[in-house]
């Protein structure tokens, strides 16, 4: 079974959706596959897994973790989310600018969001569950959010119904305050020396 590219935004935020066997059974799908993960140019060691279980209109985020770095690979296994993924890399040319995409338990649409990417959901179903794939061990002290509905971003979140948001997002810090900040020093933006090679060719 395959796990296709469908999109890839900001050069490093991908969109992936595997195939699938259905029947008159149920179905069958792989999620995660390290061999084509590798030919995508994508990571092939994970080391923790989170679930996270949400109502409707309640949104998480922006978050991100700098040491050790965590890189997310996204997905809806019950119901609707809004995946969102936010550019905080320092240098970066497209610093604060942000890929939004519905996924959906029948869509499949995985997202993958590397280290010096803030991520974020919004549950648009009832109940939305959201399983995602960690490329670091959770480290609360070295962990921060940016504010979900900083103007400075301007993330288009779902207007149909009203946000639900924790005490902890709704006071964190502005895009701008974390430039400002040493931590951001982590997220500085390299550009990959063959990308360079290719667009000078």
């Amino acid at each position: 079974m395959q796990i296709r590219e469908e999109s890839r935004q900001l050069e490093e935020v991908v969109v992936l959706v595997p195939d699938m066997f259905q029947d008159s059974r149920g179905f069958f799908s792989e999620t995660f596959r390290a061999d084509q993960f590798e030919v995508l140019g994508l990571p092939t060691l994970f080391v923790q897994d989170n679930h996270s279980r949400s109502v409707r209109g309640v949104i998480r985020g922006l978050h991100f973790q700098w040491e050790p770095p965590m890189g997310k690979l996204m997905r809806v296994t019950a119901g609707a989310a809004f995946l969102v993924a936010v550019d905080i890399r320092k240098g970066s040319p497209t610093l604060g600018q942000w890929v939004g995409t519905v996924a959906t338990s029948d869509n499949r649409r995985c997202v993958w969001a590397p280290a010096g990417f803030a991520r974020g959901f919004c549950a648009l179903s009832d109940l939305a569950e959201i399983q995602y794939k960690c490329t670091g061990i959770y480290n609360g002290k070295a962990e921060s959010a940016i504010r979900w509905n900083d103007p400075a971003i301007g993330i288009s979140w779902p207007k149909e119904m009203e946000p639900i948001v924790s005490d902890k997002d709704r006071s964190a810090r502005l895009l701008s305050e974390w430039l400002a900040s040493p931590e951001s020093d982590n997220f500085a933006y390299r550009r990959e020396p063959e990308l360079e090679t290719s667009r000078r060719n």
